[in-house]
Formats: C-alpha cells, sequence, structure tokens
C-alpha cells in the first residue's frame, strides 16, 4: 500500500488502488462453461459475471470521467495510459511504467495499477483487457468495496462516492478530500455528470 500511496495522478488521471488486500472470499462465480473429454472446445468469451444496467453503466462513465478518460464516451478511452498517452493492444494490460511527475503503470479506462488488473483479470477470467473486460473488472472492484447494490439505486450519494475513494483517488471522501492526498473532483461536478449521463442512458434503453 505504501506503493500505492507514493504513485500519484497527472494530467487529470489518477491510479486506481492497489487491489491485493481486498477479500476474495465474497466475490460472484465466473460463468465457466464445460468441454467434451473427446473434443476440444475453442476458447470463448466467458459469459459477463455483472450484468450492465443504465444505473451501473452510469457509474462506469463517472468514473471514467474523474479518472481523466471518459473521452467524450469514445472507445480511446479504454486505451489510456498514466499521463494521458494511449496504447494499442487491448490482447492484455500493457503494464508500462510511464514517468511524468510520478511514475506510475496505471492504464485503462479506469486505470488499473497492474496487480490489481491481474486480481480482478483471474477472478473473472477476462480473456483480454477489452472494453467489456474492463467494465467487469470496475464492477467487480465496486462490488468488493461493498458499494454495488448502493449504485443499483440510481444516486450518486457522498456515502457512495466516499465507498470507492479508496479505490479511485480522484474521488472524493466524506471530507471532500482524496483519500490519497492528490486532487480530486468535487462531488457536485460528479452528480451532474452521472445525473445526465443516467437520464440518456435511460433514454437510450426505453428506446429499445
Amino acid at each position: 500500500m505504501h506503493l500505492a500511496k507514493r504513485l500519484r495522478a497527472g494530467l487529470g488521471l489518477s491510479y486506481c488502488a492497489i487491489g491485493a488486500s481486498l477479500s476474495l472470499a465474497s466475490a460472484p462465480s465466473p460463468a465457466t462453461s464445460s468441454a467434451s473429454s473427446s473434443h476440444t472446445v475453442p476458447a470463448q468469451h466467458p459469459k459477463p459475471t455483472y450484468a450492465i444496467t443504465p444505473e451501473r453503466q452510469a457509474l462506469l462513465n463517472t468514473i471514467r470521467y474523474a479518472e481523466g478518460t471518459w473521452r467524450n464516451g469514445s472507445s480511446r478511452g479504454y486505451r489510456v495510459l498514466y499521463g494521458g498517452a494511449e496504447f494499442k493492444s487491448l490482447a492484455k494490460h500493457p503494464d508500462v511504467v510511464v514517468v511524468k511527475r510520478y511514475a506510475s503503470a496505471a492504464a485503462g479506462a479506469y486505470q488499473f495499477m497492474p496487480s490489481t488488473w491481474a486480481l480482478a483479470a483471474a477472478r473473472l477470467k477476462l480473456p483480454d483487457f477489452g472494453p467489456s473486460s474492463q467494465d467487469q473488472a470496475a464492477l467487480y472492484l465496486i462490488d468488493q468495496r461493498q458499494a454495488l447494490a448502493e449504485a443499483d439505486g440510481g444516486k450518486l450519494t457522498p456515502a457512495l462516492v466516499a465507498k470507492l475513494s479508496a479505490e479511485w483517488a480522484s474521488l472524493p471522501t466524506l471530507a471532500a478530500s482524496s483519500f490519497y492526498g492528490q486532487p480530486v473532483k468535487e462531488l457536485n461536478e460528479l452528480v451532474s455528470f452521472y445525473e445526465d449521463n443516467l437520464e440518456d442512458l435511460r433514454r437510450q434503453t426505453s428506446r429499445g
């Protein structure tokens, strides 16, 4: 954890808190597929563990907004390295240390540290570092912070944001400061983004 506190974000990006200490006991079991003993079954993308509802998507988008990877909703946000540069392959976490004002290997829409990503990817059997996999890993971290049920309520409350502030340093604690002592987005700004985004997502869902 001392390492996580030393890795600070630059250019509007923060890092995803190292999740090695997170308990895996309460995590949901990912879907698995069986193979015949006499036939080889091609590898398939596993069934998502977490459903993507408008409420969950709005929270994910708000985290991206706070982390500086929103990029107007573009999929390019899933390719962002610490510092703002982009990487090409989504086959796996790039695990590239970027040295700006600080040094960090955070990457992706949710600025996953390699160790955090490795835990989530192994637990959920994620096949790559693509957008769907990153979304699932972020929801896993939200679930591990015991915040998923509250997120499903459709309100970005101070308590919900505070629960996630230990995971994403760009989110404010109840004291309106960073859990890791770095700049954060103001709660009012995050709530405004969340509510607008959720309204758009619900409208899109209702249209089918």
